[in-house]
This record gives C-alpha cells, structure tokens and sequence, in this order.
C-alpha cells in the first residue's frame, strides 16, 4: 500500500482522532478536535498509514514531534506529554483498525 489517503479518508481519520483522543489537562479531558489539532496529526500519520508502515515507534515519534502551544505561547510541549497512556493505547488501536478497512 503506497497511495496516499483520499481526502474522505484524511477526513475520517481526522475525524476518529478527534472525537476519540483527548489531552489531559488537571482531569479535564480536551479532545483532539476541540484542541485543533485532529487534521494536523492526521496529516502526520497519513504517511504512515498509507505506506503500510504504522509501527508503535513511528507514532510515539510523530507525537513527540508535534507541539502544542500553551498559555498563549509562552511554553510549547510535545504532544506525547499530554496524552495519557491509555489515549497512546487507544491511538495505536485506532490507528491499526483504520489502516485494516484501508
């Protein structure tokens, strides 16, 4: 598998990511399409997920790489730092069942 994602697939991955991963923030769960930030890890895993390569790694590396901006701009902190493990969990499980109907 080398296509790239359809935009509808970008979409609904997007869109499964957004509605199913949150960032934890003092117990207040802020879900990923809330925060704004759906399309843009989608856009990062699709790669991945179209070349057939999704590996636990890869992802852990693409959240570690992804920032988000706190406090107005005055800190920034990996993704992967906001993520509880059991969103990491859910991440990778998503992630596997989307590449499986690809």
């Amino acid at each position: 598998m080398t296509n790239a994602l359809s935009a509808s697939d970008l979409e609904a991955l997007a869109s499964e990511i957004g509605k199913n991963i949150y960032i934890d923030v003092a117990k207040w769960h802020l879900y990923l399409a809330d925060a704004h930030l759906d399309v843009v890890l989608a856009k990062q895993l699709a790669p991945l997920l179209s070349a057939g390569t999704l590996e636990e790694s890869q992802v852990m590396q693409v959240l570690s790489a992804l920032t988000v901006s706190l406090g107005g701009g005055k800190r920034e902190l990996p993704l992967i730092e906001l993520l509880p493990m059991q969103c990491q969990v859910n991440l990778m499980d998503l992630l596997e069942d989307f590449q499986r109907r690809l």
